[in-house]
This record gives C-alpha cells, sequence and structure tokens, in this order.
C-alpha cells in the first residue's frame, strides 16, 4: 500500500507540468550560448534597424540558436556618448556610430567627412570598402574595438536657408549656418567664409525660427522628420560631407566568438549593410519629392568653387597634416588631389 506523505505529492506535482510537457507542450526554447546586445540612435523603421534585424535574424537560424543579437534602438541605452563608452567597456556588444562620434575616439575616423571630398557614391564605396576603410578599421582596432568590413550609410549632408539658394562658394560669404559641434565642420565653414555657430541638433529648429541662424546643413531624411521645411526655403544639393556608420564591436567580446560563428556573424552583417545603402538611395529620392511638395525648392550647386575657395583657405592644407600623410594619400587616391 502507498503512503502519501506530504513530500510524495509535493514531488508528484513538481513532475506534472514537465510530464505535460513532454507529451502535449513544445519544449522550451534553451538559451542562446552568445546573447549579444546592439544599440543605436535611430528609430525602429530606419533602414538601418530594419536590416540589422534580418541579420540578427538570420545569425539565429544560421547558428542554430547559438547566437542571439537583441537590438535597443532609438537611444534606449543612452545617447551616442554613453553608447560608445558601453561598447568600449563590454556593457553592450555592438554600436553604429557615425564617423564623426567615432572621430572622437578615433580622429582618422573623420577623413570620409572632408568637405567636398566625394562627388559621387561610386567614389564613396569604393574608397570606404577600400584602402581608406582599411586604415581606418586597423585605427579602430587600437581601441579595443572591432569593426565590419562594410560601412553603413548615413548619407550626405546637403544645405538649406531661409533666404537665397546657395549655388556657388560665393553665397557662403558671411552666412550664418548651424553645424554639428565638430571641429571638421566648423573649421571647413570657416574657410568658406561662413559664420558657423555650433548647436546640438535640439536646438536647430527654434534657432532658424527665431534667425539665430539663417541656414543648416543635414542628410535629407532629418531635414524631413525634424520639419526642417517649416522655417526654411531653399536646399542646395551640395554633397558637401559623405558620412556613414560604423558597425562595430567591442573586441574581447568578440574574440571571444569561435571562428565558425564569426564568419556567420560578420556575413550577415556585412550583407545587410550593403543592402541599407541600397535602402537609403532609394529613401533619399523620395524625401526629396516629398520636401518639394511642402514647399522645399532644390537647385545644384557647383562643387569646383567650394573645392577651390577650401583650398584656397588652407582647408585642406590644415587637415591633411591633422590626419597624416598617408591616410590623406589614400584618401586621394580615391577621389583625386584635394591639397
Amino acid at each position: 500500500m502507498t503512503v502519501l506523505t506530504r513530500r510524495t505529492v509535493l514531488r508528484a506535482l513538481a513532475a506534472a507540468p514537465a510530464a505535460a510537457t513532454v507529451v502535449g507542450m513544445p519544449l522550451v526554447a534553451r538559451a542562446a550560448e552568445f546573447e549579444l546586445k546592439y544599440g543605436n540612435n535611430l528609430p525602429l523603421t530606419h533602414p538601418l534597424n530594419v536590416r540589422a534585424q534580418e541579420a540578427a535574424d538570420r545569425i539565429r537560424s544560421e547558428t542554430n540558436g547559438r547566437v542571439d543579437i537583441k537590438i535597443f534602438p532609438n537611444n534606449q541605452l543612452g545617447g551616442d556618448t554613453d553608447m560608445l563608452s558601453q561598447v568600449r567597456n563590454g556593457a553592450i556588444t555592438f554600436f553604429t556610430p557615425s564617423a564623426l562620434v567615432i572621430a572622437t575616439l578615433v580622429p582618422v575616423a573623420a577623413i570620409n567627412a572632408v568637405g567636398f571630398a566625394f562627388a559621387d557614391y561610386d567614389q564613396v564605396w569604393s574608397a570606404m570598402d577600400g584602402k581608406v576603410g582599411a586604415h581606418v578599421r586597423a585605427a579602430i582596432s587600437k581601441v579595443n574595438l572591432f569593426a565590419f568590413e562594410k560601412m553603413w550609410d548615413n548619407g550626405f549632408r546637403q544645405m538649406t536657408t531661409s533666404g537665397k539658394p546657395i549655388e556657388t562658394a560665393k553665397d557662403m560669404d558671411g552666412l550664418k549656418i548651424r553645424v554639428p559641434v565638430s571641429p571638421l565642420s566648423i573649421s571647413m565653414f570657416k574657410a568658406l567664409a561662413s559664420a558657423p555657430a555650433s548647436l546640438q541638433f535640439s536646438e536647430v529648429y527654434s534657432a532658424l525660427q527665431t534667425r539665430i541662424v539663417d541656414a543648416q546643413e543635414n542628410p535629407l531624411p532629418i531635414i524631413q522628420v525634424a520639419k526642417l521645411y517649416e522655417v526654411q526655403k531653399n536646399c542646395a544639393l551640395s554633397n558637401h560631407i559623405w558620412d556613414g556608420f560604423w558597425f562595430i564591436a567591442n573586441g574581447r567580446a568578440w574574440s571571444s566568438l569561435p571562428a565558425d560563428l564569426q564568419t556567420i556573424v560578420s556575413n550577415a552583417i556585412n550583407e545587410a549593410g550593403v543592402k541599407q545603402r541600397e535602402d537609403i538611395k532609394a529613401l533619399n529620392a523620395t524625401v526629396q519629392k516629398d520636401l518639394e511638395s511642402k514647399g522645399l525648392a532644390f537647385n545644384k550647386t557647383n562643387p569646383d568653387s567650394f573645392r577651390a575657395k577650401l583650398r584656397d583657405g588652407g582647408f585642406y592644407s590644415e587637415w591633411k597634416g591633422r590626419f597624416g600623410d598617408e591616410a590623406w594619400g589614400l584618401l586621394e587616391g580615391a577621389v583625386g588631389k584635394l591639397a
């Protein structure tokens, strides 16, 4: 005769859910061997996050669940400075800073933002997928970060004004223009004889509205999202600076991944980056049409006049000295003579 003690009842109850799971319910998925966090500063709907999620799904599938990447978009983990610090200390595994952000840590990373260096995207990708990008990645590795081979696109920056359109470098004379808090940007606009004002992005709309500044510069999608067309009349398609995102990883975390997993992760992230580039290209065309429908007038510019003024103003010579002969030589090898 079986005696039902409190202990045997509890043991039976504890075993019951497990038995039910085996018979009639799916087994609980096992935890990933490598659970990795990725932070960025863009909305979930931005092409960067759409393609990053595709890459994360592919990585989970191809590694049979061993690698699970969780995405934290839209500054959920802090601002750019915070996330750069977190990826360095290992609190997060991946981060996508713009070149100008990581340049605060690796100065040569800003070389892609030299004013009027790139004529078009063909030159951009030739440089950044080639020797210029390799040089920057090597510099990034020296601060214990790993940079993936393919850079992601943040777009060319364009100039808008509340007054007359900008067509040649002469139109920059005395122009009060908001620029990011970036030594390279300030230096460039001073060399163009304008009056740059460094303001946080959160201050841009009100500064334009109250005429503290008369102009600003940003990629078209940002001009759209921030509704700057409400306080600006003209947009010069100047393509004066190209900026992109480096997809970086904490060096220790990356080296701890087995080689086979590194290959899967690298392939997925690099291929997603190439697709994101095409997304941004298509998005820019759509955004321009939308901004035109909202009353923003577009015009083309004469880049040669801007380059000549920057050359005469000593801008290229100054930054050749700052970046060094090797990096500058690689840039000119991709885009032609600047200094």
